[in-house]
C-alpha cells in the first residue's frame, strides 16, 4: 500500500491542477447570445494570448428570401412571339415565315413592354402572351439595334408591371432573380449573384453598339431573352439578353442590359420612336498599366483617348489625345464599356461634367454632348427619312384632318418618280394605317416600323373620301 500512496498523490495533484488551469485560462466552448439579435461572443485561450482581438461578434442574418420579389415579378414577364417574313421569289414570290420567341417585361399598367431587339427585329407579327394566359397583338413602338433593346405596346389597362431599380447601386455578390416567359411555359425563375459589371463580350457589332453587360451566374436559356434581372425587393435592375455557350444552352454566365439604360432607351422610343444617342466625340481604349504609369497614374484604372473628333464634344471642351478619362458626374469610370453606358444615358445637347488627367495633374471640365452628325439639337422625325431608299416623304395627320377623316394615320406627302413606292401606284395624299398589320398613328412609328420590318412589306389605308381599303405591297431594295 505504501508502495502506490505517491502516485495516488502525484495523480490526484495532477488532476487538480489541471482542472484548475482549464477553468482559469479556457472557456473556448462558450457562446454567449445577447439581445436576440445574433451577436456572438467567443472566448478562449487564445483571446488571452491575443488580447487585441479578445472579443469577435458578428451580426447574423437569415437566408435569402426570393420568395416575395418572385411574387411581385412573375405575372408581369410575358411571352412574345415573332413572325418574320423571308425569302426572295420577287415582288409576288414565295417567301417563308419563321418565328422567334422570347420573353418581355410589362412596364406600365396600360401595357407598354421591353423587350430584346433580337427577338423581334424584322418581324411582321408580334403576339404577346401574359402570366395569365391572355393573348395579344402588339405594336412596335420603336427598336435600337445599339443596346439590343425594343419598345412594344398592348392595348390593355390595369396590367402588372414592375418598376426600375438602380443599376449602378448593384454590387458584385449581391442576389438576384432572373424571370423569363420561355415557349409558353410559364414564367420561370432562376437565382444567382451579380458575377461582374461593365462587360463587353462583343456580340451587338457596329461602332455606335453600347455593350456595358451586367454579368451573373443566374441560369438565362433560350427563350428567357428580353426577361426581368431583379434584385430581391423585385425591382427591374436589367433586361436579360445574352449567354456565353458552346452548347447553346445555359453554361455559367449570362449578360444583362443595365436598367438605368433601358429606362433612357424606352423613354426616347416612347417620346421620339427613335434614340436621341449622344457623343462624346472620341476614340478610347482600355488603359494599361505601361501607360498609366507613363502618365504618371497610380493605377490602370480610367479610359485613354486615343482620337478626337473635330468639331465634336470633346474638341469643343479642349479634350485632346493621351488624355485619360477618370470620372463622368463624380462616378469614377474604370473602363471604355463603363464611358459609353453613362454617356449612353443622355441626350444630345446634355451637360455632364467631365473629370481627366493630363500629364501630372487632374482636371474638370464641362462638356456640352452632341450627336452623330455634331449637332446639339434633339433629332425628330422629319418624315424624309424613307426619301432616299424607297422615294417617299410622310407626316403626321394635324387634329382638324384626324377628326374630318376619322381615321388615324400617317399622310403621305410625296412619291419620287421611278421610286419603289411609285412603281405600286400610291399617290400623294394616302393615309398609312398600318405596317405590316401594326397600327401606326404617327410618322416616327411608321418610319420605325418601315425601317425595322425585313424587305417585304405592306402598308394599308385609305384616301380621303373613299371607304375602301387600300394594300400596297413591295419590297426594300437590296
Amino acid at each position: 500500500m505504501k508502495k502506490y500512496l505517491p502516485i495516488l498523490l502525484i495523480s490526484l495533484t495532477s488532476s487538480l491542477l489541471s482542472v484548475f488551469l482549464y477553468s482559469r485560462f479556457d472557456r473556448s466552448t462558450r457562446v454567449v447570445w445577447e439581445n436576440g439579435e445574433g451577436e456572438v461572443r467567443y472566448t478562449g485561450l487564445v483571446d488571452k494570448l491575443f488580447s487585441s482581438r479578445s472579443n469577435s461578434s458578428f451580426q447574423s442574418s437569415s437566408p435569402t428570401n426570393f420568395i416575395e420579389a418572385a411574387e411581385i415579378v412573375t405575372p408581369a414577364v410575358v411571352n412574345i412571339r415573332a413572325v418574320q417574313e423571308t425569302g426572295n421569289g420577287g415582288l409576288w414570290g414565295n417567301n417563308t415565315l419563321t418565328g422567334s420567341s422570347g420573353s418581355g417585361v410589362i412596364l406600365s399598367p396600360d401595357g407598354y413592354i421591353v423587350t430584346n431587339h433580337h427577338v423581334v427585329e424584322r418581324s411582321s407579327d408580334i403576339k404577346v402572351t401574359l402570366a395569365d394566359k391572355r393573348e395579344y397583338k402588339a405594336k412596335l413602338i420603336g427598336s435600337d439595334p445599339s443596346t439590343d433593346v425594343t419598345l412594344i405596346k398592348i392595348e390593355e389597362s390595369n396590367l402588372p408591371f414592375i418598376v426600375f431599380g438602380n443599376s449602378d447601386s448593384v454590387r458584385i455578390g449581391e442576389w438576384v432573380l432572373a424571370v423569363g416567359n420561355p415557349f409558353n411555359l410559364e414564367s420561370t425563375v432562376t437565382a444567382g449573384i451579380i458575377s461582374a459589371k461593365g462587360r463587353n463580350i462583343n456580340i451587338l457589332g457596329g461602332g455606335a453598339s453600347i455593350e456595358s453587360f451586367i454579368q451573373t451566374d443566374a441560369a438565362v436559356n433560350p427563350g428567357n431573352s428580353g426577361g426581368a434581372l431583379v434584385n430581391t425587393v423585385g425591382e427591374l435592375i436589367g433586361i436579360n439578353t445574352a449567354i456565353i455557350t458552346e452548347s447553346g444552352s445555359y453554361e455559367g454566365y449570362s449578360f444583362a442590359v443595365p436598367s438605368n439604360l433601358v429606362q433612357k432607351v424606352i423613354r426616347d422610343l416612347r417620346e421620339f420612336g427613335q434614340v436621341q444617342r449622344a457623343y462624346l466625340g472620341v476614340s478610347i481604349q482600355d488603359l494599361d498599366s505601361e501607360t498609366a504609369k507613363e502618365v504618371g497614374l497610380p493605377n490602370a484604372e480610367g479610359v485613354y483617348v486615343n482620337r478626337v473628333t473635330s468639331k465634336g464634344a470633346a474638341q469643343d471642351a479642349g479634350l485632346k489625345i493621351g488624355d485619360v478619362i477618370l470620372g463622368l458626374n463624380n462616378t469614377h469610370v474604370r473602363s471604355p464599356s463603363e464611358l459609353q453606358e453613362y454617356i449612353g444615358r443622355f441626350r444630345p445637347g446634355d451637360q455632364v461634367m467631365l473629370e481627366y488627367w493630363r500629364g501630372s495633374t487632374k482636371y474638370k471640365i464641362r462638356v456640352t454632348l452632341k450627336d452623330i452628325n455634331n449637332s446639339v439639337a434633339v433629332a425628330r422625325v422629319q418624315g424624309n427619312e424613307l426619301e432616299d431608299d424607297l422615294g417617299l416623304e410622310l407626316r403626321d395627320l394635324s387634329e382638324e384632318e384626324q377628326r374630318k377623316l376619322r381615321v388615324q394615320g400617317v399622310m403621305v406627302t410625296s412619291v419620287r418618280r421611278g421610286s419603289v413606292i411609285y412603281q405600286t401606284n400610291m399617290q400623294p395624299g394616302f393615309i398609312i394605317s398600318s405596317v405590316n398589320g401594326n397600327r401606326v398613328t404617327t410618322a416616327a412609328e411608321a418610319v420605325d416600323a418601315i425601317k425595322n420590318a425585313y424587305n417585304s412589306l405592306v402598308l394599308d389605308g385609305y384616301y380621303d373620301g373613299e371607304p375602301d381599303l387600300y394594300s400596297y405591297r413591295f419590297k426594300k431594295e437590296e
